[in-house]
C-alpha cells in the first residue's frame, strides 16, 4: 500500500487520501478537519513528528505513541470484565491428573509393548459398545426453498444440506417445540439457530443462546423479527461456560436442547461436558446434544478424561492421534483395534 499517486485518480472529497493497494481504491474513512489522511493512516502525514505505532492489544490498528496509555484504557481489544457465567476451566476435565505435553507424540515413537497394552485396553473399553453407527440423513421443509435456489453455490449447498439433516433429525426426535431454550455451541454467524427458528415458525416461548468465543462478522441474528423467539449471544469459550449461571436460564428455567454443527478439535470435549454434567451444565429439564463434528479430534483436553488408571497419558496420546485419522470415516474404536496390530509388524 502507498499514498495517493498520479495516475490513480483522486480521493473522494472529504475522504482519506491513502490509496489501499490491495483494494485498488482510496480509503473511505473521514479525516479530521484540516487533514488529508484519517487517523489510521495518519503516519503518512507529518504532524510535529508524532509517530503512530501498532496497538499492542491488536496490531491490526495503530495509535499515536504519545497517546498509547490513554488508548489502552478504551481499546475494543482490551480484556473485558468476565461475565457471571464465566467459571475458569469448569468444562476442562479433571485437575488432579498429570498435565499432558503440548506437543503430540507420533504413534511410531511408541514401543511394541506400549502398543500391545493399548490394544488390550481399547478392546476391553469397547466391549458392549454399539460400534455400528447408523447413518440417517434427513431433510426439513424449512430449508427446501434455500436448497432449491440455484443462486447457492456448491459450498452453500453443502452447508444447507447439513443443516437440513440436523433439523430433520431433531424433528424426528421431537426436539422442535415450544417452551424450550436452544443452545448453539460454536455458533459462528448463527445460521443453525436461524434455521431452527424458521422451522419453529409460530411456536411460542422459545429462547436461543448462541455460544461463540470469537467476535463474529455478518451475524444473522438481526434477521429474527418474531416476538416469541429471543436471541442472545454468549461470547465465551465453551471451556469456561457455566450454563447454570446464565441469567436468562436462571430466570426462565426452560428445558434446554444443545445443538452444534461444526466444532473442531478441543472444542468437542468441553461442549459435551455441559450436556453430560448437570452440576456444571444443563440444569433444568431434558436435554440432548445434536452435534456433528469435524475430523480433527486430537484434543489434549480430552486426555484429562481418559488419563485416569488404567489409562496413561501415553495411551491418551496414541488414541487421540489415531482418532484424528479415523473419525473421518466414522469407524471409531473398532477401527483402532483393527489397525493397531498392523503397526506392531
Amino acid at each position: 500500500m502507498a499514498a495517493a499517486e498520479q495516475g490513480r485518480g483522486f480521493p473522494v472529497p472529504g475522504r482519506c487520501a491513502y490509496f489501499v493497494e490491495r483494494k485498488k481504491r482510496f480509503c473511505k474513512m473521514t479525516p479530521a478537519p484540516g487533514r488529508r489522511f484519517c487517523g489510521e493512516h495518519g503516519q503518512q502525514e507529518e504532524e510535529n513528528n508524532r509517530k503512530r505505532i501498532p496497538c499492542p492489544l491488536d496490531p491490526k490498528h495503530t495509535v499515536y505513541e504519545d497517546q498509547l496509555q490513554k488508548h489502552l484504557k478504551k481499546c475494543n481489544s482490551r480484556e473485558k470484565p468476565k461475565p457471571v457465567y464465566f467459571v475458569q476451566d469448569i468444562n476442562a476435565g479433571l485437575k488432579d491428573v498429570a498435565e499432558i505435553p503440548e506437543k503430540q507424540v507420533p504413534i511410531s515413537s511408541l514401543s511394541k509393548e506400549e502398543l500391545e497394552n493399548l490394544i488390550i485396553k481399547l478392546k476391553k473399553a469397547s466391549n458392549g459398545l454399539e460400534l455400528c453407527l447408523k447413518e440417517r440423513i434427513l431433510s426439513h421443509q424449512a430449508l427446501q426453498e434455500a436448497l432449491n435456489d440455484p443462486k447457492n453455490g456448491e459450498s452453500a449447498f453443502k452447508h444447507l444440506k447439513q443443516q437440513a439433516s440436523i433439523l430433520g433429525n431433531m424433528e424426528k426426535l421431537h426436539l422442535l417445540g415450544p417452551g424450550r431454550c436452544f443452545v448453539e455451541f460454536g455458533a459462528g454467524r448463527g445460521k443453525l439457530s436461524h434455521w431452527v427458528d424458521v422451522a419453529l415458525q409460530n411456536v411460542e416461548n422459545v429462547q436461543f443462546l448462541l455460544v461463540e468465543r470469537a467476535t463474529t462478522r455478518f451475524k444473522v441474528d438481526g434477521k429474527h423479527k418474531r416476538r416469541d423467539s429471543v436471541f442472545e449471544r454468549l461470547q465465551v469459550d465453551i471451556q469456561h461456560l457455566c450454563l447454570k449461571k446464565v441469567p436468562v436460564l436462571e430466570k426462565k428455567k426452560l428445558p434446554l436442547v444443545g445443538i452444534g454443527k461444526h466444532l473442531c478439535g478441543a472444542a468437542t470435549d468441553p461442549q459435551v461436558v455441559p450436556g453430560a454434567c448437570s452440576s456444571t451444565g444443563f440444569p433444568w429439564g431434558h436435554s440432548l446434544l445434536r452435534a456433528p463434528t469435524c475430523s480433527s479430534m486430537g484434543s489434549s483436553m480430552g486426555c484429562r478424561w481418559i488419563s485416569a488408571p488404567p489409562w496413561t497419558s501415553t495411551d491418551c496420546r496414541g488414541t487421540t492421534h489415531l482418532t484424528t485419522v479415523f473419525t473421518t470415516g466414522c469407524r471409531g474404536i473398532s477401527a483402532l483395534v483393527h489397525l493397531l496390530p498392523l503397526l506392531l509388524h
